[in-house]
């Protein structure tokens, strides 16, 4: 073995990789340090430009690409924030304009992030998938299928400490349960080395002001969660 590769080796193991998978199940493990190959040999940290070039500008990995999405939509923010937020799917505007949350939903959010004392710029956004559905249909299970292990890749990259899911169906589908939002929501989950904080979804905000009162409690807990873990 060269002393190059020893040494990247050893720089590994001390941040906890103890080996490394051509197996793609192996890099989605949960709380897995996220491992690609090289040239010779050698290992690297993924990015999420690896993820986002791998996804492609014209994902054809799902129905979605024939059914009059415009572009994919990837995510965007801080790829060191220690708070993520995961919706279900874009929207019109998203698709549009490729980024996550930019319509009255995620004006809205914007609001949220402030109010806790940061800004967007330093926060990640993220949907559970990347295209939208047509009619804001919520995602089909194929469709999930097909997209969600890159979203699981960008948790892995970005390990936050907070992931704040946002509406039922991402909370149901990052849980894998059916109970409501109503059930999940004030509760604290483990989930890929996060805490995951269920909430409302800020359109659901939008239609019913009076739920305003429930986001901010599981905000202030989010909060309290990023001021103990500084």
């Amino acid at each position: 073995m060269s002393n190059a590769l020893a040494d990247h080796l050893r720089f590994y193991g001390e941040l906890g990789v103890a080996g490394v998978s051509r197996d793609p199940a192996w890099r989605l493990r949960a709380g897995a340090p996220v491992v690609v190959h090289a040239p010779e040999g050698s290992v690297r940290v993924e990015s999420l430009a690896d993820i986002q070039t791998e996804i492609g500008p014209d994902c054809p990995r799902c129905k979605l690409c024939t059914l009059g999405r415009r572009q994919v939509v990837f995510g965007v923010g801080n790829p060191n924030a220690r708070l993520m937020f995961v919706g279900e799917a874009p929207g019109e505007e998203e698709d549009k304009q490729g980024e996550p949350f930019v319509g009255r939903a995620g004006q809205l959010l914007t609001k949220i992030i402030e109010a806790i004392g940061l800004t967007r710029e330093q926060v990640y956004i993220a949907n559970l998938i990347k295209c939208r559905p047509p009619g804001n249909r919520n995602p089909e299970p194929d469709e999930v299928a097909s997209c969600e292990p890159f979203l699981f890749r960008q948790i892995d990259v970005i390990r936050p400490t907070v992931i704040v899911s946002l509406g039922k169906f991402a909370a149901q589908s990052l849980l894998k349960t059916s109970d409501p939002i109503t059930r999940l929501r004030g509760r604290e989950f483990d989930y890929r080395g996060a805490t995951l904080i269920p909430t409302f979804h800020p359109a659901y905000l939008l239609r019913n002001p009076s739920a305003k009162r429930e986001v901010w409690e599981d905000m202030k807990k989010v909060r309290d969660i990023l001021q103990a873990a500084t």
